[in-house]
């Protein structure tokens, strides 16, 4: 028995695998008691560290931006998590799959 064509299908299967692999994070439970906020909703509180996040923005070809950034985000607020922080601002943008955020806490 031949088989034909199996290195096309090899290789759209890892392929496929790949990508599935590394588009999804997950938000922890205690990220999930982050807030997302603004230096205004957070000019009262308390300052309690800096946090950078890292995801994949290329698999092959470039990521949805969109994807990328809530990926970073979701990072951030469970990297946050370390610092007993309450709230999370991103300062500045986000490039080449990172992005860099201040952890406050707020009482």
């Amino acid at each position: 028995m031949k088989i034909k064509n199996v290195k096309p299908v090899t290789v759209s299967l890892l392929l496929g695998l790949s990508l599935s692999g590394c588009t999804y994070v997950s938000l922890s439970e205690a990220g999930s008691r982050v807030n997302q906020s603004s230096l205004e909703a957070v000019s009262e509180c308390t300052l309690v560290g800096d946090v950078s996040s890292q995801t994949k923005d290329k698999v092959l070809l470039d990521r949805n931006n969109g994807k990328v950034k809530q990926e970073l985000i979701v990072l951030g607020r469970n990297r946050a998590v370390e610092f007993g922080s309450t709230d999370l601002v991103q300062t500045g943008s986000v490039e080449g799959g990172s992005a860099s955020f201040k952890a406050y806490r707020c009482d």
